[in-house]
């Protein structure tokens, strides 16, 4: 018998919690550090932006109307996963970064360890963030925060850090408090975002949750910047592109927007407060 026909992968794009091929057609190579080819990866379209904020937008009265504790939960699930193919992570790390099979393990158990981290914060940071305010008169006065609603975000790009690391500091706090996420994954490094998506698409994460455009931040940040149904942007991968410009065209429909940042993000309360609005909520003291 000769020797089999090698069949290369082509990683989708997933949208809604489906894996659709780009409605372009477009797709590019995907290769090792040294030029090697590795798959082909979907090429996201203007189009493709705009379906996955339609998906975006429909799943956040779910998410956001489940309980902290359920959220919790469903984001442990994901860091169980990851750990049940924690060897094909690092095996798809090594090819794509070039990094020793130690580094590459240990990207993924920092990842692991991030969705860990934010999930145990779900019905905390509540507490944490809110406020019974001092007011005159008889009333209780009370700040509690609640998610913007579509987040769209640029991973961190060609970073030391790791793209499986980069990705997952992202994407797992802009879900803590309800949001839903459309998110850019490293764009020469798009294959454990793709391996993340099918962890997520059989995990309880409802389709519609996480959205992940493989492709050019460079096209697609424009679109998602202007699109009038993004609520929020994180352009905490988006440095090396004309970012200040993206941060305008979020203004014209009141965006948050939180700045680039440089490497790999920290764990931090912060990134969940970002994307969060405060409702202050009034109410009269019994006089019985």
């Amino acid at each position: 018998m000769g020797a089999r026909l090698e069949i290369p992968k082509t990683y989708k794009l997933y949208v809604g919690g489906k894996f659709p091929r780009s409605e372009s057609g477009r797709t590019y190579e995907v290769t090792t550090p040294k030029g090697g080819f590795l798959a082909n990866a979907a090429l996201a379209s203007r189009k493709d932006a705009r379906d996955a904020v339609v998906a975006a937008r429909a799943a956040v009265s779910g998410w956001a109307g489940a309980t902290a504790y359920n959220r919790g939960q469903v984001l442990y699930r994901v860091a169980e996963l990851l750990e049940g193919r924690r060897e094909q992570f690092v095996a798809e790390i090594r090819a794509a970064e070039g990094a020793s099979e130690a580094k590459a393990a240990a990207q993924v158990d920092a990842a692991i360890d991030t969705w860990v981290w934010y999930a145990g914060w779900c019905d905390k940071f509540s507490q944490v963030v809110g406020a019974g305010n001092p007011v005159a008169g008889p009333y209780f006065n009370l700040s509690v925060p609640e998610p913007t609603g579509v987040v769209a975000a640029i991973a961190p790009q060609g970073v030391a850090g790791g793209s499986l690391l980069g990705l997952s500091r992202v994407v797992a706090p802009i879900l803590v408090s309800g949001n839903t996420v459309v998110v850019v994954p490293d764009e020469t490094r798009p294959l454990s975002a793709i391996t993340l998506a099918e962890v997520l698409a059989t995990s309880d994460v409802p389709g519609g949750v996480v959205n992940v455009l493989t492709g050019s931040p460079a096209e697609l940040a424009p679109w998602l910047a202007g699109h009038a149904d993004v609520n929020a942007l994180d352009l905490t991968g988006a440095g090396d592109l004309e970012w200040v410009d993206l941060v305008i065209d979020g203004a014209e429909t009141l965006k948050r927007v939180r700045d680039p940042e440089p490497g790999v993000p920290d764990l931090s309360l912060e990134r969940i407060t970002t994307v969060t609005e405060t409702k202050t909520v009034w109410h009269t003291k019994s006089l019985i």
